[in-house]
């Protein structure tokens, strides 16, 4: 009996590592990322403020209870109407006890310039290493074609070590004083986004749990 069980921890750890290991790399598209799940801790790396300053993810979380948001970028349409959607609620999720954090791949000078042209409800930062949107397993690399296509817009993406431009998958994670993970969304469709009103709805049930 106490044979079997041990078995059946190594086998579960053995899947636990190896499913660890799938988010610490880029998925080949979209809709293979592997993001983190409920009862997670998110990763502790470094992120950009929009002057380029480096801070620690750690330390921007253990604030208070984080409403987390990753995005593509602000030559993107249906993240800025995202994020100005998040306007409306600002307050009440203030009052909730909430942080707003958006996180992008975007370069210090592209972040400079939303945020100097954009009233954006979150605190922005960006991720050009790709360390925090790798260690939440929601990057991805994105095809030839469609990066070409970017490129003839006039849309500049981040590459990795390799020169291939990386993307997240739009996500929505909150998370608490410590760092876990207590509900997220991932959507491989960048057209799809949950509706403001669903999201502060998410933060009253969380509050009450």
């Amino acid at each position: 009996m106490i044979h079997k069980l041990a078995v059946t921890v190594f086998l579960a750890c053995i899947a636990f590592f190896s499913s660890a290991q799938q988010r610490s790399h880029i998925a080949d598209a979209a809709h293979n990322v592997t993001p983190l799940l409920n009862g997670m801790t998110a990763p502790d790396t470094t992120l950009q403020t929009p002057s380029g300053a480096p801070v620690s993810l750690k330390a921007i979380l253990m604030n208070k209870p984080t409403l987390m948001l990753f995005y593509r970028g602000g030559w993107c349409p249906y993240c800025n109407q995202q994020l100005a959607d998040l306007k409306n609620i600002e307050k009440a999720l203030t009052n909730l006890g909430y942080q707003i954090v958006a996180v992008s791949p975007q370069t210090s000078e592209q972040l400079q310039s939303q945020a100097l042209e954009s009233d954006f409800a979150a605190q922005l930062y960006i991720d050009p290493s790709l360390e925090t949107l790798t260690g939440f397993g929601i990057a991805f690399y994105l095809d030839d074609e469609t990066r070409k296509r970017y490129q003839e817009y006039g849309i500049s993406l981040t590459q990795d070590d390799n020169g291939k431009a990386v993307l997240p998958a739009p996500a929505l994670f909150f998370l608490d004083s410590k760092g876990v993970i207590e509900f997220s969304y991932v959507n491989p469709d960048y057209k799809v986004r949950p509706s403001a009103e669903l999201v502060l709805s998410v933060a009253k049930v969380l509050k009450k749990m």
